[in-house]
């Protein structure tokens, strides 16, 4: 084992590489008084359990972040979480906030789109462009990134069950543009075992789902090796209830699981693995969320170095996007949020996101308005720009509470960890509930304390005030609905039906076989085969899940 000062000289000189390659944003950081600001800050006589345990940023075990240089490098991507109604008011929204200064889109589906039904099925009315856009077919998907250079922008999209599908149709639009798959950047969320557990948009059961997952995996490593394919998420672990210890030990359980299951499918864990990438909520408690992100990026990369071989450093890191807790909003005086939002999105940083959304004050009232997303996006740039925290990499490093609260994380999610591994993995402890009781309840236990009073929530159970009822709330025209169905009519008129009665009768077979299923939903979706046709073609071939009684 070679001593510290041996890494840190290996260190420097990978760095000098980089520089000469990618220099930092500035030639000198300063604080506002002048007094300059170190790239990196280091105990003054680093000992061995420094070495193992925090190491140096862009080197194992990663606790001090993924790169390293961090964001004196480059800020991390910022993105608005965003979607609504139709395509083309959605496109005007990114066309928007793109101005505005983000630097990439992320799609919000519609509940419909997100469990694999057309905008004129009957379970979908009532909630067509609602929480999000509205997609039933390529038609809609070039509508929604008309005029926006798929070549030039990062793109995530927030969708599980029926993934696979609206990648394919982000690939066709990319080449009705001119743009290469292998020159596409972004990341589908395609995590179906969190869906189980903590949120409920599935469609099919654990097992064809995961064979969906590993046949995306496949494709993009082929064909769209830019492309991250999966966004593990303890998001929405965290919004169902969960503890910071149960968001990372299941968030990382699952990825396991996917992981194994890729191998089974024949993947090298290298061909795959830097294509991974993580998806974290950000909470209320700032120091606690600070120590999860640095917990969770030691502890992945020893899983997978240790647990499934990876030698790719890229295999290794724990990538993240970050969204600020939906769960923490309140409706009640919701200006107060953006002090939450401000210092969850702060937390972030200080953890080393790569990927930040902020959400906007009035959430928890409805679909967010210009005004208030433009302020969450402002938000970001005042952290990113005004405040020193990225000018030097892993501020927070060295103090005591925050080294302690990342030790005692780690070890608690790895117990978690291994009370899973004990019922077969993540898929056997989502299907014997394990999972959902676990987060059941921490959810109840931290409703008591905002009912009793022992955590306080300002404005909900501590200063209260008198409030006029909210104005200028967003709400999404029923209109939709009708202009959705109408526009699903002529589409179904003017294609080849033929065309598409072929695609997924080949869809079916490949489905009853075990060919991979990417190329046939791009040849389905290129036909205008329907998102729903294409769905119901799969829950003939593979049935529907229904959630176990966990209680």
């Amino acid at each position: 084992m070679s001593s510290f000062a041996e890494q840190l000289a290996s260190w420097q000189a990978r760095l000098d590489k980089s520089l000469a390659k990618h220099p930092e944003r500035k030639k000198q950081f300063t604080t506002i008084s002048g007094l300059p600001v170190e790239r990196l800050y280091l105990p003054a006589e680093p000992d061995q359990a420094y070495a193992d345990n925090l190491g140096l940023p862009g080197e194992f075990p990663y606790t001090r972040g993924v790169q390293p240089t961090m964001y004196r490098g480059r800020l991390w991507t910022m993105r608005q979480y965003a979607g609504f109604a139709t395509a083309a008011e959605s496109n005007r929204r990114y066309r928007y906030l793109l101005e505005q200064g983000q630097t990439g889109l992320s799609v919000a589906f519609d509940l419909p789109t997100q469990i694999g039904y057309d905008a004129d099925h009957q379970l979908a009315q009532g909630e067509v462009g609602k929480v999000g856009v509205s997609i039933s077919s390529l038609k809609d998907m070039e509508t929604l990134f008309a005029g926006i250079p798929l070549a030039k922008v990062s793109t995530s999209m927030t969708i599980n069950a029926p993934a696979g599908i609206l990648l394919a149709m982000y690939i066709a639009v990319a080449e009705g543009q001119g743009v290469k798959a292998d020159a596409l950047r972004g990341t589908i969320q395609n995590d179906i075992l969190k869906e189980y557990s903590s949120r409920g948009t599935y469609i099919f059961p654990p097992k064809p789902s995961m064979r969906i997952i590993t046949n995306i995996f496949a494709y993009c490593a082929a064909e769209v090796p830019q492309w991250n394919t999966i966004s593990i998420s303890g998001y929405h672990i965290r919004e169902a209830g969960s503890t910071a210890v149960q968001e990372v030990a299941f968030t990382l359980a699952n990825g396991m699981a996917y992981v194994q299951a890729a191998i089974n499918a024949g993947l090298k864990v290298d061909d795959f693995g830097p294509r991974l990438s993580f998806f974290f909520n950000a909470h209320s408690d700032f120091l606690e969320e600070v120590a999860k992100y640095r917990a969770a990026r030691r502890l992945w990369a020893r899983i997978m170095r240790e647990r499934f071989g990876a030698l790719d450093p890229k295999s290794l890191m724990v990538r993240f996007h970050t969204q600020t807790a939906g769960c923490s909003l309140t409706a009640q005086q919701p200006k107060n949020n953006i002090v939450r939002v401000a210092f969850q999105a702060m937390s972030a940083v200080l953890g080393g996101t790569q990927s930040l959304h902020t959400n906007s004050m009035d959430e928890a009232l409805a679909l967010p308005t210009q005004e208030a997303v433009t302020i969450a996006l402002r938000s970001q740039q005042i952290i990113g720009y005004e405040t020193g925290v990225t000018d030097t990499v892993d501020p927070l490093a060295g103090a005591y509470y925050i080294e302690q609260l990342t030790d005692e994380i780690e070890r608690l999610a790895d117990d978690y960890i291994a009370r899973i591994d004990q019922m077969g993995g993540a898929v056997e402890a989502v299907e014997q509930g394990f999972i959902q009781r676990e987060i059941q309840e921490a959810a109840y236990e931290y409703q008591k304390a905002v009912e009793s009073g022992r955590r306080v929530v300002v404005g909900v159970n501590q200063f209260l005030t008198q409030e006029p009822p909210p104005k200028d709330i967003l709400r999404v025209d029923p209109k939709v609905r009708l202009e959705q169905v109408e526009a699903l009519k002529k589409l179904r008129a003017g294609r080849d039906n033929r065309a598409v009665q072929a695609g997924l009768a080949a869809l079916k077979a490949a489905a009853q076989g075990t060919d991979n299923l990417m190329p046939h939903f791009l040849a389905c979706v290129k036909a205008y085969a329907t998102l729903g046709e294409i769905c119901d073609t799969l829950r003939g071939v593979f049935g529907e899940y229904h959630a176990p009684t966990t209680i």
